[in-house]
């Protein structure tokens, strides 16, 4: 079987997730839920088309940066239009301003992507009240333009959030006049837009509307003036007011606040109850060191799906060395990867970017230094302290060492029947300190 190696260089961007609603990028896709602790995308969507089809309902979800949230997001949004809903994903980093976010922002994005998706398929509302509303925001923020009193929903919103996008001022006045309306702005969007989009999609026909934020896991983790971070302010403290949205919606969340000493206040507040779902890394090797050939596996596949998707697992395996000078040196990087999907599709994007396949060792050892050496920079000695710790006791404490050892990727979380545990990013293990720390530990036992 021949490699098209532009479409293989094109499967590999490890920034671009897989719509697996498309058969095309469907042939890329590794199920990986036998080894990850759990079915997380197929509770998601029982929960919204067997438990509570009528009811609205709103869950959250969240993992670590490049673990392939995006593509679950979107399988689950291709499998929920399978059962007749109709679903509005939108990434909120393109919309959202993900340094400086309020409750109101979120509210308005939300009732904009919906607004447009519903107008695309030619189910128009004019809401009364944001029609004064955007009247009396432009004569009091004085901004030369007007929004049309006959123009769709979408585009009063658009843009007056686009205006203030440009200034921070502006931003922060507006936010000033919303603030005390958002009682509101909430009800508003309830009742006359999605209240009524749900009732208008099921006379054509559809079972109800679904609305799936993306990407807020990306809110800038900075201190307010009350002391409170942004994540704990707006998912915490203003949690029960993203809840009260009239349609099944499903939000992604910064990982931390699992980690936070609020979480439970999160469980409750925003959650309705129910703990946010995680999806963690992809184990290649079990709590004891040794590989997890199950992990390994499914990894192999995953690459090796990017070069041949059309072949089955079985015939890939038979064609490693038109991509791998041996099956050795595809394992190599699997397991240097520690099961991170984009960091594994980075190896092998570079891997391509050095030399046509089929790769030598050599190759992808220069490649694993270089990112190696790239990780390690950043670490400082009071990090690797950590660091060492969490090799010790396989766990992390508190949101603190999840901001410095999670967050930047130095550590890995996993699941298995005992629950969840923490290694070091294996490429770090290769490092001469961490050596050195290991060295000198084994010494003293």
């Amino acid at each position: 079987m021949l490699l098209d190696l532009a479409r293989f260089y094109q499967a590999c961007n490890p920034s671009r997730p897989l719509m697996v609603e498309y058969a095309n990028d469907r042939r890329y896709y590794i199920d990986f839920a036998a080894v990850r602790g759990g079915k997380i995308i197929e509770a998601l969507q029982r929960t919204i088309t067997r438990i509570s089809p009528n009811a609205p309902t709103c869950q959250l979800f969240t993992g670590y940066i490049g673990c392939g949230k995006s593509t679950e997001l979107l399988r689950l949004k291709a499998q929920l239009e399978e059962e007749n809903f109709h679903v509005v994903y939108f990434e909120s980093t393109h919309v959202l301003e993900m340094a400086d976010v309020d409750i109101t922002d979120i509210l308005l994005a939300i009732a904009a992507q919906v607004s447009e998706s519903l107008e695309a398929i030619k189910i128009k509302f004019k809401p009364g009240y944001f029609t004064n509303l955007f009247s009396e925001v432009v004569d009091f923020l004085q901004i030369p333009f007007y929004v049309e009193l006959e123009a769709e929903l979408s585009v009063g919103i658009n843009k007056i959030t686009a205006k203030t996008k440009e200034s921070p001022q502006l931003r922060r006045r507006l936010r000033d006049y919303l603030e005390p309306r958002t009682a509101n702005i909430l009800q508003s969007i309830n009742h006359e837009l999605l209240e009524r989009a749900n009732q208008e999609l099921k006379t054509r026909g559809k079972k109800g509307l679904v609305v799936i934020v993306d990407n807020l896991d990306r809110v800038a983790v900075r201190p307010l003036p009350s002391g409170r971070s942004l994540p704990e302010y707006l998912f915490i403290d203003r949690g029960e007011q993203l809840r009260k949205l009239d349609c099944h919606i499903v939000y992604t969340i910064p990982l931390s606040l699992t980690f936070a000493n609020d979480s439970a206040e999160l469980q409750h507040r925003l959650g309705g109850g129910v703990a946010p779902k995680v999806l963690p890394m992809i184990p290649v090797r079990l709590r004891s060191g040794e590989i997890f050939q199950q992990g390994l596996n499914l990894m192999r596949q995953l690459v090796l799906a990017r070069a041949f998707p059309d072949a089955s697992p079985t015939d890939r395996l038979n064609l490693v060395t038109e991509l791998f000078d041996s099956l050795e040196t595809l394992d190599r990087l699997c397991l240097i990867s520690g099961g991170h999907v984009r960091d594994l599709l980075g190896l092998l994007f570079d891997c391509l970017r050095e030399q046509d396949p089929p790769f030598d060792r050599d190759c992808t050892e220069m490649v694993i230094q270089r990112h190696r050496d790239y990780r390690a920079n950043a670490i400082d000695p009071l990090e690797w302290e950590l660091i060492f710790q969490v090799v010790q006791q396989q766990r992390v404490r508190g949101d603190i060492e999840y901001h410095t050892l999670l967050r930047s990727l130095f550590v890995f979380e996993y699941r298995d029947h005992q629950g969840a545990w923490f290694a070091i990013n294996p490429v770090l293990a290769e490092t001469q300190k961490f050596k050195s720390w290991l060295q000198n530990a084994q010494q003293k036992i």
